[in-house]
This record gives structure tokens, C-alpha cells and sequence, in this order.
């Protein structure tokens, strides 16, 4: 089975792994943003930066590219680049609510090293 997928078409195979806590998250804030979750996706990615030379992107979106590549997840609509997924193939989103902090936690097979933050890697 490919995991090619077409404008309209969702793949069930996802390089990003996204658990149901941190999809629980996600449903949350779009609910609080008031967006319309038939349209809405979390955008996924990286962008060079960061105090190890990549930082991560998540970012609510009704946009997508024609080279994006389109998976679900309880629920959610995740969208990728293919230059990101280079480096997010394997990776685990979940989502913290501790007394030292709440946020999206990264867990990357990929990073050869991450910063103290978590919020940045080198691969």
C-alpha cells in the first residue's frame, strides 16, 4: 500500500505520530479558536534555527501545499512538507501538563542531539 496521497486523499500510514493526548490538545484549541475542524489541519515541520540548528513548527492551518503530504490521527488532520518529513519520519508529537510547564513534546528518532528546551534538534 502507498503512502502517496492526492490533494483530497488521507494516508493511514503516518511518518508522524501523533497521541491521543496531544490530539486531544489540538481539538481543544480549536475549539477555543473557533475554527472549523472539517477544514482545519496542524500544519508539521521544521525550520532551520534554534540553539541546535532545527526548531520544530506546529501551527493550526486551512492551507496546503500541493507537495504537502495529508495524514489523520484520532481525529486530527496532520499536514507535512517533504523536505520536513525528511527529518520528522518517525516522530512522536504528545503533549505535557506538569507542574514544570505544559506544551507539545517532540520525541524525534531522528535528532542526533536536542537542546535543553526540547523545542530545537540537530539531525
Amino acid at each position: 500500500m502507498s503512502t502517496q496521497t492526492t490533494q483530497d486523499s488521507v494516508s493511514t500510514q503516518s511518518p508522524v505520530i501523533l497521541t491521543a493526548t496531544a490530539a486531544r490538545e489540538v481539538g481543544t484549541i480549536i475549539q477555543q479558536q473557533e475554527l472549523d475542524a472539517s477544514k482545519v489541519c496542524l500544519r508539521v515541520g521544521v525550520k532551520g534555527g534554534g540553539c541546535s540548528g532545527f526548531s520544530y513548527i506546529l501551527d493550526l492551518t486551512e492551507t496546503r501545499k500541493d507537495t504537502d503530504e495529508l495524514f489523520e490521527q484520532h481525529g486530527v488532520r496532520i499536514i507535512c512538507d517533504p523536505k520536513s518529513l525528511l527529518y520528522l519520519s518517525g516522530v512522536t508529537i504528545d503533549f505535557k501538563d506538569e507542574i514544570m510547564g505544559r506544551g507539545f513534546v517532540f520525541q524525534n528518532p531522528n535528532a542526533s542531539s536536542t537542546c535543553g528546551c526540547g523545542s530545537s534538534f540537530s539531525a
